[in-house]
């Protein structure tokens, strides 16, 4: 199990039981501080912290980016249907929410599995590893400074047709970005530019942001602002 649903912190907002849930892909090792950011909203925040990033959120298996790095495990379908069909509904019954509407929102690898969970949500790539209730869907997601750069990514991408329609994806990246680390990742922005273009083309709403920095900076801002984008779409 890649997700400790004992581990997620639940902050209700200021609208209570029946405000949308945006659910936040956390690290254990590295929190983005859950509470600092929950802090004032309107819709409820649940930090979902997850074991073993490398594995347990990207999409399929790939080589790791450096001579000698190990690879990514590509457990990324298994937590999806983790998450929604059963980390999801169990924190929701435990805190007694009953959202109408939900977003997921994560950084980095974070941001990629955000999307992708979004998308094989709405029918995207097929099978989610199983138990995806229909009542976990979600109808928008933020991937802030997402590692849409992963190998395989657009070319599945584009292989998809999801049904964008009265859904949202925020984009977001720091003007850095595409100067910063090794080559593979360097091709972000314009990985995530198409990507942007392919789920406009679907019918989805897409909100495509450069910040300054490089992956490393402004963590806690990009973080906040894409919670504000995704509580002002919620709140429609």
């Amino acid at each position: 199990m890649a997700i400790d649903a004992r581990a997620c912190e639940t902050f209700v907002g200021s609208l209570g039981a029946d405000a949308p849930v945006v659910y936040l892909v956390d690290a254990p090792e590295f929190p983005h501080g859950v509470a600092e950011l929950a802090a004032g909203r309107r819709v409820t925040l649940v930090g979902v912290p997850i074991a073993n990033w490398d594995d347990a959120l990207t999409p399929w298996p790939a080589p790791g980016l450096r001579e000698g790095d190990a690879g990514f495990g590509g457990g990324g379908p298994a937590t999806v249907g983790e998450l929604l069909g059963e980390v999801v509904p169990g924190v929701e019954a435990r805190a007694s929410l009953s959202p109408t509407k939900r977003a997921i929102c994560g950084y980095s690898l974070g941001g990629l599995f955000a999307l992708y969970a979004m998308l094989v949500g709405v029918g995207a790539g097929g099978d989610a590893g199983g138990g995806v209730s229909a009542r976990a869907s979600l109808g928008a997601c933020a991937c802030v400074s997402g590692s849409l750069w992963y190998e395989g990514w657009v070319d599945w991408l584009r292989g998809q047709a999801a049904e964008g329609r009265g859904r949202m994806a925020y984009l977001s990246l720091g003007s850095k970005e595409r100067r910063w680390g090794p080559p593979a990742v360097r091709r972000v922005q314009e990985c995530m530019e198409e990507s942007a273009e392919l789920l406009r083309g679907w019918g989805f709403e897409v909100d495509l942001r450069m910040g300054p920095g490089n992956h490393l900076q402004h963590q806690a801002e990009r973080l906040g602002l894409a919670l504000d984008v995704l509580e002002e779409f919620l709140l429609r």
